[in-house]
């Protein structure tokens, strides 16, 4: 038996038994290690709660904390990727073992939209992610003494760099945006995206109170989300997320003849119209659902006969365009909201080698003339 700190409510006496051992000496040894956890304020009584139930105690626990497109996330991934996999587990039996015994059954059979194969290591690592926050608080609240997942071994990558990034030429951004201009009511979201590089939610959230104009400024302050398919409003994630970004003098001809457009929409629909004060949003005013957008734009592209590209990859492309004409990565970073200079140069680091090779002149230059 166990002595255990006095209950905080009750001011009762605890005690907690712990049996099971083959021999007298064995009894001792563990209780022993046992007096030593509870002086040392790391004693985990034992408990029959498993991997599942903990799971849903913990989502509960971290709603009001999370935004809710997080949330959706870490219930369908917890839901998909480890509650059939090992939610009847006790949570205090979870070991590094465990979990790296999941990422390989994940990596060889984890995908569930019936299609024969796994998960990219990519996603594992997500799933890894989640369950390392999980269990993180889970030894917070006293249920396991260590985070297990501290000792296991997600998937590393397979390549480096951006593998999935494809980007427009100059001239091939030009062919889009000289198409679309007069087929597509979409086209000042889309102008605005490849010159400023803004994330899709963050173009769809912006408001006319959020411009100023005469000053050639937005201000990123709302943003559109989906969860479960549903379209929200919602906040930046972080502080470097809410920036101001300065607008070229075209893209501000643009947003300002889009305004005119959209007020005769607005004249048009009368009382159906709702106002969020989007600049860019359906022809009733309510905010465009981003996935329906993201195919718009790709159909758009597909018709105009050009290289197949998502629409975040308008982002890259406004990236790499800057870095390579020689604007500082810095400036680079904070237009595009990131939160350190060296997730910019790590995203665009493909970059690297033109700016290499063009600072390598640069400064023999200076130091030899422009001539040998």
């Amino acid at each position: 038996m166990l002595d255990l700190d006095r209950d905080p409510q009750t001011g009762r006496r605890r005690q907690k038994w712990h049996s099971g051992y083959p021999t007298k000496r064995a009894a001792q040894a563990a209780l022993a290690d046992l007096i030593g956890s509870v002086n040392h304020g790391v004693y985990v009584a034992k408990s029959r709660q498993t991997v599942a139930e903990f799971a849903a105690e913990w989502l509960a626990a971290i709603t009001p904390t999370v935004r809710p497109a997080t949330l959706y996330s870490y219930t369908r991934n917890l839901r998909l990727h480890v509650v059939p996999y090992v939610g009847t587990a006790p949570l205090v039996a979870v070991d590094a073992g465990t979990l790296n015994g999941l990422y390989s059954q994940l990596l060889a059979e984890g995908r569930k939209d019936h299609a024969a194969g796994g998960l990219s290591p990519r996603s594992v690592r997500y799933v890894h992610t989640i369950a390392h926050r999980m269990l993180k608080d889970a030894m917070k609240w006293g249920r396991l003494t260590r985070n297990p997942a501290d000792a296991a071994d997600p998937p590393k990558s397979t390549s480096s760099g951006s593998p999935d990034m494809v980007t427009w030429t100059a001239d091939e951004l030009a062919r889009f945006l000289d198409g679309a201009r007069t087929t597509d009511r979409h086209w000042p979201a889309y102008l605005l995206l490849a010159t400023t590089g803004m994330r899709r939610g963050e173009a769809l959230g912006l408001r006319w109170v959020d411009l100023d104009l005469t000053a050639s400024r937005a201000a990123i302050r709302q943003t559109v989300v989906t969860v479960n398919h549903e379209v929200q409003l919602g906040t930046p994630k972080t502080a470097k997320g809410r920036r101001t970004v300065t607008l070229d003098a075209v893209t501000v001809a643009a947003l300002r003849e889009h305004r005119k457009a959209q007020a005769a929409e607005r004249l048009l629909i009368g009382a159906g119209w709702r106002d969020h004060d989007l600049v860019f949003a359906k022809v009733d005013g309510t905010p465009l659902h981003p996935e329906r957008f993201s195919r718009s734009f790709a159909e758009r592209a597909r018709q105009l006969g050009l290289p197949r590209i998502r629409l975040h990859d308008l982002r890259h492309g406004w990236a790499t365009m800057a870095l390579a004409a020689g604007v500082h990565p810095k400036v680079v970073q904070e237009r595009l909201g990131h939160a350190s200079i060296s997730i910019t140069l790590d995203t665009y680091s493909h970059v690297s080698p033109a700016l290499h090779g063009e600072a390598a002149e640069t400064v023999a230059a200076l130091v030899f003339g422009t001539t040998r």
